[in-house]
């Protein structure tokens, strides 16, 4: 009796749940979710990129001022580093120095026959440039005498004079020609030499514009460190000028030949990129401008805009827009003020990223939010279903501007799958 029991409860309890007569609810039987994934309306800035091609390099390739005059017995490797106080190559077996200034070396610098001899204690004198006049207030400075080809007649002003000639004396150290009048080596250029030499330890003389004896000293010591003779003179080719440290560039002259105006290149060290914009659309290139500049293997660096060429470039095969179908395009220079985070990366192409268009403090939702509506233009879905109307603004990294009445800062919006 008790097995038959428990077998007619069993059974009913079967039956009622087979009907579906049971107490508890079915979830299967509730209307299914919509699918996709809700996000709220947010408040933030949108910025626009835009990415142009560039190229990586040190910058145009520059020649040497060379005014030494002879044969060219030694050139540096293409791609090494000069800084001041360094060899640039060397002339007639004579060095040509870099050094650090603005103002290009346009004459020989020294002490007249009779104070050098007094100076060096009889040594064989050397002849010296021609200079400014001095300052009302000082004293007399000590004379020099100018050498051939250093101006025209009688002593000029340095800013009046000009670079010696091939035919004119010799281009080094030891200065030969016909002595002028007497004048006095002043001036700005005494100054920057006088500058230079202290920076490379040699001192004993006040950083001046005049050349004294105690300069000349100097310059003896700088000369018998680099191997010459000890004349206390500075010749028109023993020195370049330039702004910092240089890369030396491509060599136009052979060991062997005769100094010419391409002898040698050069470009500055630091690495920087040039961007061939579209004349039409480099509203984004102002100076100062930051940009953001990725290098072949992807990695990106912070970059500026440190100049705009001024002269629009024609496309290749001419004709402007009408003709070859090519924008005219303008250079402009994006430096890299780190240039340890361009590590190995000296040459290449590589991508410039600016921004284009910006908006601050909007309604903003992610692209795949939109949805078409019926009636036209774009709407939005809210997480109860309700669809509403809004305006579209700026597209900008996945996401996009909205505005209407029905839309506000926190609502939430469906995103359809």
């Amino acid at each position: 009796m008790l097995i038959a029991s428990t077998v007619a409860v069993v059974a009913a309890v079967s039956v009622v749940g087979a009907l579906g007569l049971g107490g508890g609810k079915d979830e299967g039987s509730a209307v299914p979710r919509r699918a996709g994934s809700v996000v709220p309306v947010t408040r933030e800035t949108l910025t626009e990129r835009t990415t142009v091609d560039g190229q990586l390099g040190y910058g145009t390739e520059l020649p040497l001022p060379v005014k030494a005059t002879g044969t060219v017995t030694w050139l540096p490797e293409q791609g090494a580093t000069v800084e001041r106080g360094g060899e640039l190559l060397r002339v007639d077996d004579r060095p040509v120095v870099l050094m650090y200034g603005p103002l290009p070396m346009y004459r020989s610098l020294g002490l007249t026959p009779q104070e050098n001899e007094q100076d060096s204690g009889g040594q064989q004198p050397s002849t010296a440039g021609n200079g400014k006049s001095p300052s009302a207030s000082g004293s007399p400075a000590p004379k020099a005498i100018a050498t051939e080809g250093e101006g025209t007649g009688g002593g000029t002003t340095g800013g009046g004079a000009t670079s010696e000639s091939a035919t004119g004396g010799t281009a080094t150290g030891g200065d030969t020609g016909t002595p002028h009048a007497p004048s006095e080596p002043w001036g700005m250029d005494v100054m920057q030499f006088e500058t230079n030499l202290a920076a490379l330890g040699y001192t004993g003389f006040t950083v001046d514009e005049r050349f004294t004896p105690g300069t000349a000293a100097a310059v003896r010591r700088w000369q018998k460190s680099l191997g010459l003779a000890e004349t206390g003179a500075v010749g028109v080719g023993d020195v370049i000028y330039s702004a910092g440290r240089v890369r030396i560039g491509s060599a136009g002259a052979r060991l062997g030949s005769a100094v010419g105006e391409n002898t040698l290149t050069y470009t500055g060290t630091a690495r920087k990129v040039i961007v061939n914009a579209s004349a039409a659309d480099a509203s984004w290139a102002v100076r100062g401008s930051a940009v953001t500049v990725e290098l072949p293997d992807g990695t990106r660096v912070k970059g500026r805009v440190a100049s705009v060429g001024k002269q629009a470039n024609a496309p290749e095969g001419g004709g402007g827009e009408g003709g070859s179908g090519q924008p005219a395009t303008v250079p402009v220079t994006v430096t890299v003020e780190d240039q340890r985070s361009m590590g190995r990366w000296e040459s290449g192409p590589v991508t410039v990223e600016y921004v284009g268009k910006q908006v601050t403090d909007v309604l903003a939702v992610p692209v795949a939010a939109l949805v078409a509506l019926a009636e036209g233009g774009h709407g939005l879905e809210t997480a109860a279903g309700r669809f509403v109307a809004v305006r579209t603004g700026l597209f900008a990294d996945g996401n996009v501007e909205v505005s209407g009445p029905a839309v506000r800062e926190g609502m939430k919006v469906r995103i359809p799958e």
